[in-house]
Formats: structure tokens, C-alpha cells, sequence
């Protein structure tokens, strides 16, 4: 029986075959794997494209030439989320990093200054959120490791120039992203039939609001929308809105900060456990220590939830702000 194979899954094939770290490698496997269509015909090819992928998790990263050939766009997750800010050249990505993050992306008033990723970490009250500024959208090309990235990523921070046809720059955007099979997440609903996409959840900035003068520029940038986006506005070159993009950044990441507090002593404020939201106790004590999921037999708590000290089961499903006591 013939594969079949759709045009798509040569595609992440090539892309493979490219790939020059294991990262990237088993992201292709598992797009062709999604691709594929299941029938008789691609047993055999399914079962081997599954032991290549089992394959390359297991095995020990490649020493060889590590240090000058592994690629810039291959990012390690750090904090609680790992956000990658895409758009098109000079609306203002490098300074938003700059100005959020520990980070030194090269600022500048022409296009195309940044030509590979930068990552920094932004301080959002207690917890630390990974922000990725990246090489500019360009219609002629993108960069199959850039793709990459931002497949990888919890979060896409789309930012958008609000004084130059920012409606344009977030379609064109939007549209790109979506030929290249990365769709924002809002919209999966449209998309039942189609295989290998990536679902993202998108966040738009509409920059260079630096002032209330602009404010209207925003409400009639919003209105030319076809879509209810969500949606910040602010300035990185003033700081205007930016705790309040941060803010929107944990909403969309979908994360909540969980205290673990040990018998008889006050709860660590200052370092909590980062969870998705819908996370339960057990949950929490697989993060803590490999050993306490097993061992873990109920759990005190603390929140708006329930009432002080309350005791519970390991499936009970935290909320932000929670303290808990573990129980073995």
C-alpha cells in the first residue's frame, strides 16, 4: 500500500536532514510524525521514525564542535516561561528586551540589526519570565531554525508599530506565521482538518504608544481589527504600560506562583514553584523532589480557596498564591 505522503512532510524531512542539533532534529521527527497520515502504508515508516526520536532523547549530546558550531537559535528554557517577540523590522523588539531584561540586544534606528536571537530574563514581581528578541519577519525568507524557536516557545509577544499601519504588520505577521504552520492558539477551532500545525498562544504589543496623544491611535487600530486580538498597549522607549504587559505575559503563560511552606515553620516567600494553571498537589511534589510524588500521602494548605491549614488530597487543584505543606 503507498504511503501517500503530503508535500508538508518532504518539507520537515529537508529540514531534518539539515538540522544540526538533536533539539532541532527531534522537533523535525515529531512534525513529520504529525504529518503523516495513518494507514497501512506508513506502519512501517511510523514505527521508524519513533525509534529515531526515541533514539536521539536518549542519547548524550554531540561534544563535537559544540562550541563553535552549535546554533544561536537553540535556546534552553529558563524561568517560568519561555516568550519569543517576533514582528517586522524596527518596531521596536530589541529596545522592549533592552529595557525588560538583564539582556543587550543592539538597538538601532534601521532595520535588520538584529540577525540572531538574544534571550534575557524579565523580573515580574517574584517569578522570572525568558524573553527572546529575534531576527526581523521578511516575507522573502525565514529562517528554518527561527521557525524552530518560536514552534518551541510557550508564548509568541507579536509587537506591532502603532504609528505606522500596525493592522498590515500584524496581519502580514499573523499570515506568515501561518504559511510557515504556526497558528495562534485562539484559532485551532479552524483547523480541525489539517495536520502538523503548531498552536501557539499569541500576545500583541502595540508599541510606541509613548504618550496619552497616541492612546487614540490604539482604540482606532483596534477598531480596523478583524479579529479580537489580546492585546497591550505601551512604549519601550518611555516604559509607558509596561508592568501592565507583564502582567498580561503570566495571564497568557497561564502560570500560578505556589508557596511550599515545611512543618512548623513560615512559608519562603521569595522563591515560589511555578505551575500551569489546573496544576494539583501532586503536581507540585513531582517539582519539588522526584521521591515525594510517590511517597506524598496528603498535603496542608493555605489560600482563598480553602480555609487555613485545610488538608487535602494529591489531586486537588491549586490556585495562585497558594502555601502548602507536603505530607510523606
Amino acid at each position: 500500500m503507498p504511503a501517500n505522503l503530503p508535500p508538508d512532510f518532504f518539507e520537515a524531512e529537508k529540514r531534518y536532514r539539515g538540522a544540526k542539533t538533536q533539539a532541532d532534529k527531534i522537533a523535525c521527527l515529531e512534525e513529520m510524525l504529525t504529518i503523516m497520515p495513518k494507514h497501512k502504508g506508513t506502519d512501517k515508516l511510523r514505527a521508524d521514525l519513533r525509534k529515531r526520536i526515541s533514539k536521539l532523547k536518549t542519547a548524550p549530546p554531540s561534544k563535537k564542535g559544540l562550541s563553535k558550531r552549535e546554533s544561536a537559535f537553540n535556546i534552553s528554557k529558563e524561568g517560568a516561561g519561555q516568550v519569543v517577540i517576533v514582528g517586522p523590522a524596527n518596531v521596536g523588539k530589541s529596545s522592549l528586551v533592552a529595557t525588560l531584561t538583564n539582556a543587550n540586544p543592539e538597538v538601532a534606528d534601521f532595520p535588520h540589526s538584529t540577525y540572531k536571537p538574544v534571550p534575557g530574563l524579565v523580573q515580574v514581581e517574584n517569578i522570572q519570565i525568558q524573553l527572546i528578541d529575534t531576527p526581523p519577519l521578511n516575507p522573502d525568507y525565514v529562517e528554518s531554525e527561527l521557525l524552530d524557536l518560536i514552534r518551541r516557545s510557550d508564548l509568541i509577544l507579536l509587537v506591532v508599530d502603532l504609528q505606522t499601519d500596525p493592522v498590515a504588520q500584524l496581519e502580514d505577521s499573523v499570515s506568515l506565521l501561518e504559511k510557515y504552520r504556526i497558528v495562534p492558539y485562539r484559532f485551532k477551532d479552524r483547523y480541525t482538518e489539517q495536520r502538523g500545525l503548531t498552536f501557539i498562544p499569541f500576545l500583541v504589543l502595540a508599541n510606541k504608544n509613548d504618550d496619552a496623544d497616541s492612546d487614540e491611535n490604539f482604540e482606532i487600530f483596534r477598531e480596523l481589527l478583524k479579529e479580537d486580538w489580546p492585546m497591550v498597549s505601551g512604549s519601550a522607549a518611555t516604559g509607558r504600560n509596561l508592568e501592565q504587559l507583564k502582567e498580561a505575559l503570566v495571564q497568557r503563560l497561564k502560570i500560578i506562583r505556589v508557596y511550599s511552606k515545611a512543618p512548623g515553620k513560615e512559608p519562603d516567600f521569595t522563591s515560589p514553584f511555578t505551575l500551569k494553571k489546573g496544576s494539583t498537589v501532586a503536581d507540585l511534589a513531582a517539582k519539588v523532589h522526584k521521591d515525594f510524588l510517590d511517597k506524598l500521602k496528603v498535603a496542608k494548605i493555605w489560600g482563598d480557596a480553602v480555609y487555613d491549614g485545610q488538608m487535602v488530597h494529591r489531586d486537588h487543584v491549586l490556585h495562585d498564591g497558594d502555601i502548602v505543606e507536603l505530607h510523606l
